[in-house]
C-alpha cells in the first residue's frame, strides 16, 4: 500500500514539474520594446573584487541616469583625478536600452555599456552599469538600498548625481536616490550586510539649466583644458548617443559616404568642444575664487558642480583637498 502511495504522489510531482518547465519555456527570453513593463528585481551591487586598495587615495563615485550622463559631467574632472592615482567611479542607474531611433532591448543596452567601458579606459576609471530599464527607474527602497551599498563599498569621499529637478525623470529619481542615500550611507542597521561609513562624504550635484523651483549655483569650478581631449574621446565612442544621436536621432544622420562619415564626426566633436568651453560668467567667477583671476581668465574648458545640502558640507580648504588640481 506504501508503495502505491509513493508512486502517486511521485507521478503528481513529476507532472507538476512539468507543466512548469512548459509554462517557464513559453515565456519569451527578453522583453520585447511594445510588451508591458515587468517587475524588476533590484539591482546589485558591485562584486568586492572591483574595489580599489585602501592606498590612502581619494575615492569618488559619481551617479548618471544613462551610459553617458557621467561621462559628460564629470569625464574632465575623473580623467585629472585619474592622473594623480585616485580611484574615481561612474555608476549608470539605467541600462540605457531605448535611448536610441532604431535599436533598443538587450542588444542596445550591451552596446552602451561597452560603449562606457569604453570610454573608461580612456579616462582610467571603473564603470559599472546597473541592469534597470531606460525610462523606468524608481525611488523605490530596494533602489535606496543599493546606491547606499555601492557608495558604501567605494567608501567614498565625494558622490556625485543629478539633480533631482532635472527634466528626465530618470535623471530626477537618480537624484533622489543619492539625496536619500546621503544619510542612510552613515546608519548601522540600514544595509548592515555592508558596514556603515564612518563620516558621511561630499555629495555634489552636476550643472543643468533648469530655473525652477531653483536654478544650479556653481560652488566650485574645475579647469579641463589638460584632458579636454580625453573627454572629447569620449564622446568619440559614445557613437549610439551622439554620432547616430541617440533616441532623438535618425537614418538622415549616417552618410553611406566615407567622406561623409568623416564629415559628420568632426562636426559632432567640434559641436561639443564648443560646448565644454562654453564658460558662463557665474562659472568663470568661480575659476577665479579657486585659481587666481589671472589663470581663470585664461582657461578655456571647465566643469562645475554645486555641493548638496546634504552629507558633509565642506568649506574652501576641504575642497581644495578634494579636488587637489588647482596648484599645477
Amino acid at each position: 500500500m506504501n508503495r502505491w502511495k509513493s508512486l502517486v504522489v511521485g507521478l503528481i510531482c513529476f507532472g507538476c514539474g512539468a507543466m512548469a518547465a512548459m509554462l517557464a519555456a513559453s515565456r519569451p527570453l527578453a522583453r520585447a520594446a511594445d510588451a508591458e513593463p515587468v517587475k524588476q528585481p533590484a539591482a546589485q551591487a558591485s562584486a568586492p573584487g572591483t574595489l580599489p586598495p585602501d592606498d590612502g587615495k581619494l575615492r569618488i563615485i559619481c551617479f548618471g541616469a544613462h551610459p553617458d550622463d557621467c561621462e559628460l559631467k564629470a569625464g574632465g574632472v575623473a580623467a585629472l583625478w585619474s592622473a594623480q592615482g585616485h580611484h574615481v567611479k561612474f555608476v549608470s542607474v539605467t541600462n540605457g536600452d531605448i535611448g536610441h531611433w532604431r535599436q533598443a532591448g538587450g542588444p542596445l543596452a550591451s552596446r552602451r555599456t561597452a560603449e562606457v567601458e569604453r570610454a573608461a579606459k580612456i579616462l582610467g576609471i571603473t564603470t559599472e552599469v546597473l541592469d534597470i530599464h531606460d525610462g523606468e527607474l524608481m525611488p523605490t527602497l530596494e533602489n535606496r538600498r543599493t546606491i547606499t551599498r555601492l557608495i558604501r563599498e567605494w567608501n567614498a569621499d565625494i558622490v556625485m548625481s543629478h539633480r533631482p529637478n532635472d527634466y528626465h525623470p530618470d535623471h530626477r529619481y537618480v537624484g533622489v536616490l543619492v539625496q536619500d542615500s546621503a544619510f542612510m550611507v552613515t546608519v548601522p542597521f540600514f544595509c548592515p550586510d555592508v558596514p556603515r561609513l564612518e563620516k558621511n562624504p561630499v555629495f555634489l550635484f552636476y550643472p543643468d539649466g533648469f530655473q525652477k523651483p531653483n536654478p544650479f549655483q556653481p560652488d566650485i569650478a574645475v579647469a579641463i583644458d589638460a584632458v579636454l581631449d580625453k573627454k572629447l574621446a569620449v564622446v568619440d565612442v559614445l557613437e549610439s548617443q551622439f554620432y547616430e544621436g541617440g533616441a532623438g536621432g535618425s537614418a538622415a544622420l549616417l552618410p553611406e559616404d566615407p567622406q561623409k562619415q568623416a564629415d559628420r564626426r568632426r562636426q559632432v566633436r567640434a559641436d561639443f568642444t564648443r560646448r565644454f568651453q562654453n564658460i558662463s560668467p557665474d562659472v568663470r567667477a568661480k575659476l577665479a575664487d579657486f585659481y587666481g583671476k589671472e589663470k581663470a581668465d585664461k582657461v578655456q574648458a571647465a566643469e562645475c558642480f554645486e555641493i548638496c545640502e546634504y552629507g558633509r558640507r565642506p568649506n574652501k580648504k576641504e575642497l581644495t583637498r578634494l579636488f587637489p588640481f588647482f596648484e599645477e
